[in-house]
Parts: structure tokens; C-alpha cells; sequence
């Protein structure tokens, strides 16, 4: 093959070896394909409305807080005596003198011992001095703890008069089915100290009677100077 047929045969090819650059139209519809998918860009809420959003979450959390104070101070007020007129102040201060009064109370109720106990107790106590009478008696404090029962208190009568005791103050306390008597009786001079062993001795028996099946505590009869 010569020169002048070579050339022939490179330009016949040459549209399919190296075809033409797309035309302006199909640049501008490929470009169009993606413009109709626009991108948004993210904005980030701005510091100001955080602000906001933090201040008025704030706001409501204190009205909460404080609609929750009023409602319990007015349940104070209906179980205190005072009106809903009473200021905040005066009502707490009427609160800490009923718990003043309150804890008083407890105390008092402790030292006194007359709730019963889980344990059967009988004690007898005689004094002398301050707990003795004006007109010479012997003035003594008997305690019997054990099961409640329906015909406990017309025993306890019975044994009083059966020692000519003069009952002087007398404490009932009954809880969960168990009871606590606190006596204080009186007997002349002469008979002091044999009233309080036989007294002793009765309330035993009548512990026994009672057929109980808890501990016992048992304190003798006692004079305390």
C-alpha cells in the first residue's frame, strides 16, 4: 500500500476512532438533570433560639415547683389552726411549735411505758416520801402487761377489794390485741407491806389464769426510798 492509500484509509476512519465533542445542547440538558436535584445546605439553629427554648423550659419548671409548695402549704393550713389568710411565715412557725408539742408528747408517752409489750410483765412498786399520803397511807404503783381478754379488768376489781386496796389512778392501754394496766392504789401503814405481796402474788395468778404462751417478765415487789 502506497502513501496515497494510506491516507485514503486514515480518513475514511476517522470518525470512528475519534468521534466529535458533545454538542452545547446535550451539555446543557445533562447539566439541567442535576439542577432539578438541588442540595439544600444544613443550617444550624441559631444560640438565640437555644436561649429561648432554655428560658421558657426554666419558667415552667417553676411554676411547677411553686404550685407544688402552695398545695402542700394548704394542706398545712386545714391541719393546723389557723385560716388560709396566714401568711407563709407564721404558718411555719405554727408547724414547728405543733412538732415542738408532738415530740413532747412521744416522750412523755415513752417514759410513762404504758403501751403494752410483746412480753407478759407484772411489777408492783412502793415508795416512800413524795408518793406517800397525807393521812399515813402507803401509796404504790402496780403494772400488768399480758393478752386482752374480756373478763381481765372484772379479775383486776375482784383482787383490789379483796385486799381492801383504794384504786387512786388507773391507766388502760390496749393495742394488737394486748393490753397494758397501770395501777396506783393505796392501803393503810400498817397493812404496806404485806398489800404489795399479795398483790403481787395475785396478779401472778391471774397471769397464769390468763394462759398465755409469750415471755413473762416478772418484777418482785419493790420499796424505793
Amino acid at each position: 500500500m502506497d502513501n496515497s492509500d494510506l491516507f485514503q484509509f486514515l480518513s475514511n476512519t476517522n470518525d470512528s476512532f475519534f468521534p466529535e465533542p458533545a454538542s452545547s445542547t446535550m451539555q446543557q440538558s445533562f447539566s439541567a438533570s442535576f439542577s432539578s436535584y438541588p442540595l439544600e445546605p444544613f443550617h444550624a439553629p441559631p444560640l438565640q433560639d437555644k436561649a429561648l427554648a432554655a428560658l421558657r423550659n426554666h419558667k415552667e419548671a417553676e411554676k411547677r415547683r411553686r404550685e407544688r409548695i402552695n398545695a402542700h402549704l394548704n394542706k398545712l393550713r386545714t391541719l393546723l389552726p389557723c385560716n388560709s389568710k396566714t401568711d407563709k411565715a407564721s404558718l411555719l412557725a405554727k408547724v414547728v411549735e405543733r412538732l415542738k408539742e408532738l415530740k413532747q408528747q412521744m416522750s412523755e408517752i415513752t417514759q410513762c411505758e404504758t403501751f403494752p409489750s410483746e412480753t407478759d410483765e407484772i411489777s408492783v412498786l412502793s415508795t416512800s416520801g413524795d408518793e406517800s399520803g397525807d393521812d399515813g397511807r402507803v401509796i404504790f404503783k402496780a403494772s400488768l402487761c399480758c393478752e386482752d381478754r374480756s373478763d381481765l379488768i372484772p379479775d383486776l376489781v375482784e383482787i383490789l377489794k379483796s385486799l381492801h386496796l383504794t384504786t387512786l389512778k388507773a391507766e388502760i392501754a390496749t393495742l394488737g390485741g394486748r393490753t397494758r394496766n397501770v395501777l396506783v392504789v393505796a392501803t393503810d401503814k400498817d397493812h404496806g407491806v404485806e398489800s404489795i405481796h399479795f398483790l403481787h402474788s395475785s396478779l401472778n395468778a391471774l397471769l397464769e389464769h390468763n394462759g398465755t404462751s409469750k415471755r413473762r417478765r416478772v418484777v418482785g415487789p419493790k420499796f424505793i426510798a
